[in-house]
């Protein structure tokens, strides 16, 4: 059965692919002024979709790079801190092998003294340090001083934090970023507990008792070895967090680029497109004139 086809259809039919001509050739012009190809949800489900993901995959990568940088920036303030009190113990062994030969008189024993006091306060100093307004050296509690300042504090006998500071720096990765000061300094009541030693240093140098020097030797060797052990495994962390973020800047390259070619348009290739949609809209403009150019008058001849 033959189909009757009026002016009517065909004026619809014709404004119907006009206005498709339109809309594609609208939605490239768009493209290319924005320079992406999803514009919105509509134009790709499926990569919106994908889009998303990357987007939480980057803001995921970027909390965990400014973790790295700041463990970074806590591990490189540590070590250089620990260099400063490697320094005080190898000033600290020269003392005591000057003022243990026998050669000191009493006034050189005294000003001996009166040095070592000084390198106890640096390394009450060194032991109080603080990144970021944080004590470094007193575990979770790195909002208090570990190492009080008032007069006659008994610096042998303190007890910092022990409980490990540690940062998310990826997917289910926490590191510990910290070093005690007990560890580091020696723990209270231990032999080689660098406070005790240096109050056991001064006594005996204040006293002329040179074999009681001697006999810390032993003691400052033990906690300048402790101390270079800690300072090596600083070293260590560092070099494991520059790893991580080494891969995080490798990760945040890949999902970038899969970003960029599930959102960003080829704009040579839009362009092409765009040109060949104004064409074929002009001419189907060209040609519904031609078809659509009869009036009432041609009906009533």
């Amino acid at each position: 059965m033959t189909i009757r086809m009026t002016s009517n259809m065909m004026s619809s039919t014709l404004l119907g692919n006009l206005n498709r001509n339109l809309y594609n050739m609208d939605n490239l012009e768009n493209q290319i002024s924005t320079g992406r190809k999803i514009t919105k949800p509509s134009d790709d489900p499926v990569g919106v979709t994908y889009a998303l993901r990357y987007r939480s995959q980057l803001a995921g990568n970027e909390q965990f790079q400014r973790a790295t940088d700041s463990a970074q920036s806590w591990l490189d303030e540590t070590d250089s801190q620990m260099g400063s009190a490697t320094n005080v113990m190898t000033r600290l062994k020269e003392l005591m092998v000057q003022s243990s030969t026998g050669t000191y008189s009493d006034s050189d024993m005294q000003s001996a003294a009166n040095e070592v006091e000084q390198l106890k306060k640096q390394l009450v100093d060194i032991g109080n340090s603080k990144f970021g307004g944080k004590f470094i050296f007193n575990g979770q509690e790195y909002g208090t001083m570990p190492y009080p300042t008032e007069a006659g504090t008994d610096y042998s006998q303190v007890e910092t934090d022990n409980t490990a500071v540690k940062y998310v720096i990826g997917e289910n990765i926490q590191f510990q970023i910290n070093t005690t000061g007990n560890e580091f300094f020696g723990m209270s009541g231990v032999e080689d507990n660098v406070f005790a030693v240096m109050d056991r240093v001064v006594s005996a140098m204040r006293s002329g008792n040179s074999e009681g020097i001697t006999a810390e030797m032993g003691n400052v060797e033990s906690r300048t070895n402790q101390m270079v052990s800690s300072r090596s495994e600083v070293g260590a962390r560092t070099n494991r967090v520059e790893l991580v973020n080494s891969r995080l800047l490798d990760q945040e390259m890949n999902t970038t680029t899969l970003l960029s070619k599930t959102e960003d348009l080829d704009v040579a290739e839009a362009l092409i497109k765009a040109t060949s949609a104004q064409t074929v809209y002009e001419a189907a403009l060209k040609s519904s004139a031609n078809i659509m150019s009869t009036s009432l008058i041609d009906f009533m001849r």
